[in-house]
């Protein structure tokens, strides 16, 4: 299993690099497909549990989602969601099917809407002075938490972390990520602008809340009753079990920066 991770992850990192550095509408192509998945990967969870929510509303509230902060500098944002609500709503009222039809409704809005927010502020990094260099620093951190939380937790793990969600998770892992995101962030600044000072705050402040990104969608996967939110992607699940802790990085290093940095 280790080898074959290793293997899908170092197939997809230059897939990645590319449409990272490439920028423009080739980038914001690539987080649309990765956001149109993790939202489909997200119903057919919820189908598996019985529910029905709405794939083409999701899809909807979803693009809401990563045009959000581009909606918000027009000031178009309050009056988006507006719309997306009544049509939700007034779609769910004509669906026969729908069992709990404001069971349904709910999850499509909080499932596509996290994810689609998520996405979008992965997008929004991008456009950010330097966005590379954040966009890649967000990654790292991440990466380099969950490799060593992985390998720190599975060589010395003996104290749970989280056991009502995910049993393999220990503090000792938890530890070890918090190196790791130091690592991925210094990295990041070996070979970029970005002083050391700073990557290592962000690499911290992404490793402690790591965890937390991963176990969000562990909730979601055992409510659902599936191991993984798809095969997608061999020795690593779906596109929804790749992003979990991604999604929590970008919005923490996006906010960091604009609040912070710039």
């Amino acid at each position: 299993m280790t080898k074959t991770r290793l293997i899908t992850a170092l197939t997809l990192l230059p897939v990645v690099a590319i449409f990272i550095q490439l920028g423009g509408y080739i980038y914001l192509i690539g987080i649309m497909l990765i956001a149109v998945t993790a939202t489909w990967e997200f119903v057919r969870m919820m189908q598996f549990r019985g529910h029905q929510p709405n794939l083409p509303v999701a899809l909807l509230v979803m693009l809401a989602g990563v045009f959000a902060l581009w909606l918000q500098s027009r000031e178009m944002f309050v009056p988006a969601i507006a719309f997306v609500l009544m049509l939700s709503l007034t779609w769910q009222l004509f669906r026969k099917k729908s069992t709990a039809p404001v069971i349904d409704w709910a999850l499509t809005l909080a499932g596509a809407g996290y994810i689609g927010v998520g996405i979008g502020h992965l997008w929004g990094l991008r456009l950010l002075p330097d966005g590379t260099t954040w966009v890649w620093v967000a990654l790292f951190s991440t990466w380099g938490a969950d490799t060593f939380a992985y390998f720190v937790g599975r060589t010395f793990g003996k104290h749970k972390f989280f056991p009502r969600l995910s049993p393999k998770k220990t503090w000792e892992g938890v530890f070890g990520g918090l190196l790791g995101g130091i690592v991925g962030g210094v990295l990041v600044s070996v070979f970029s602008a970005l002083p050391l000072s700073q990557a290592i705050v962000i690499g911290m402040i992404v490793a402690v809340l790591d965890p937390f990104g991963d176990l969000s969608i562990s909730m979601m996967k055992r409510y659902a009753g599936v191991k993984d939110s798809s095969h997608l992607f061999p020795g690593h699940g779906g596109m929804l079990d790749r992003i979990d802790s991604v999604l929590f990085a970008v919005i923490l290093v996006y906010y960091y920066v604009n609040w912070v940095i710039l």
